[in-house]
């Protein structure tokens, strides 16, 4: 299973490693990965995929939220089919 990952909010040391952290934890792999700071505000967006990963697709989704608070970031986890309905023209 594959999902999409969006992480936005005031930069900061170490957003990246953290979040990757996790993922690597979690034996969840990044295949795709985008990220860019304007103005001082950081945005990435990351394709993974879940397959390996030993838990289900809403603990790895609240983790994630969790994670964002801690650093201070919004961090949202989409799975692919429903974010590519969403943003389908």
């Amino acid at each position: 299973m594959k999902g999409i990952i969006t992480v936005v909010g005031k930069d900061s040391v170490g957003i990246i490693a953290k979040v990757c952290t996790y993922l690597a934890e979690e034996k969840i792999n990044i295949l795709d990965i985008s990220q860019t700071i304007v103005s001082g505000f950081f945005n990435m967006m990351m394709i993974i995929d879940l397959s390996a990963s030993a838990h289900k697709f809403e603990k790895v989704e609240n983790d994630l939220i969790a994670l964002g608070k801690d650093i201070g970031v919004d961090i949202r986890l989409q799975r692919e089919d429903i974010f590519n309905s969403m943003h389908r023209i």
